[in-house]
């Protein structure tokens, strides 16, 4: 096959979820919904926030971040692919490819990141109560988020970096539905064993390191609410952790099932749609679980709408 440098290629081929013709109109229908709903519930909770002076407190702040994430993760990739959709075309071009694959990377990794902060957050309102303000003031919530935009970045641009110095085929069809960074790489005639290797131990600790401390700071939880003496203390803890720990699920729940239905499977379009699970539902899904099961967020909506 003919070899191509990064700055002969003009533009790489989505091939999306499907090639029939008759889906394609169901497929645009379904996205534009998802989408538009993913849209307008990160809005909603993040203007209720803004709006409602008794929901300026850490908890909050971080999960207003939190649908800021959402709604660019899905920002990022499924406007494109309504677009090809739309126009009937499956092209992306090299640098709109190694674009996407750097803020699908950094808004993954700010969700990652995220998720930990605010687990650490309850564990200090559970566990230490009495020192919940003096932990949790406005510095230490704004370094956290400026830690982890930062090595988010860091970890988006160096995958981005490493990419630039492979070569590419004349086969540049990418069965996906966006620029996903193993597709991206699989595509390549040049040796990739460096990207591999890259991939596999950043994300290994990037993606480590956050969900021990969550699992950490959801053990002491436990620990600290079977200890309450009072049923309806253990309930108030609890409900107020059943959130975060419904999207912990969510998230990870999602980025596991990828991981192995890609180990198990060799088809490229049933990865592809695993993929959806990770990168479409959860933002989707996260604003209607914090809304829905808490009730702070339901009067600040009620009183918004």
């Amino acid at each position: 096959m003919e070899t191509k440098n990064q700055t002969d290629i003009a533009e790489f081929l989505l091939l999306g979820l499907s090639e029939d013709p008759e889906e394609q109109p169901l497929l645009f229908g379904l996205f534009l919904t998802i989408y538009l709903v993913t849209a307008l519930g990160n809005l909603l909770i993040m203007l209720a926030i803004g709006s409602d002076s008794h929901l300026h407190t850490p908890m909050y702040f971080f999960l207003s971040h939190l649908s800021f994430t959402d709604l660019c993760f899905s920002t990022t990739t499924v406007p494109k692919m309504l677009v090809n959709i739309e126009r009937r075309s499956k092209s992306i071009s090299y640098t709109g490819c190694l674009t996407q694959v750097c803020f699908v990377l950094l808004f993954a990794g700010l969700e990652n990141f995220l998720l930990a902060a605010m687990a650490y957050d309850r564990y200090v309102a559970i566990c230490h109560p009495l020192r919940y303000v003096v932990i949790m003031n406005p510095c230490l919530c704004g370094l956290l988020i400026l830690l982890s935009l930062v090595i988010s970045s860091a970890d988006a641009l160096l995958h981005t970096l490493m990419v630039f110095r492979l070569s590419f085929c004349t086969e540049l069809e990418i069965p996906h539905f966006f620029c996903e960074l193993d597709q991206v790489i699989k595509v390549a005639c040049s040796d990739t064993l460096i990207n591999n290797i890259v991939v596999y131990l950043v994300t290994s600790i990037l993606g480590g390191v956050p969900l021990l401390g969550i699992i950490f700071s959801y053990t002491q939880i436990v620990s600290s609410i079977l200890r309450m003496p009072s049923a309806g203390g253990k309930y108030k803890a609890f409900s107020t952790c059943g959130s975060h720990l419904s999207v912990v699920s969510l998230f990870y729940g999602t980025a596991f099932g990828v991981y192995i239905s890609s180990a198990l499977t060799h088809s490229s379009k049933e990865t592809a749609i695993a993929s959806l699970m990770y990168t479409v539902v959860p933002p989707m899904l996260n604003p209607f679980i914090y809304s829905l099961r808490n009730r702070d967020m339901k009067q600040a909506l009620r009183k918004l709408i």
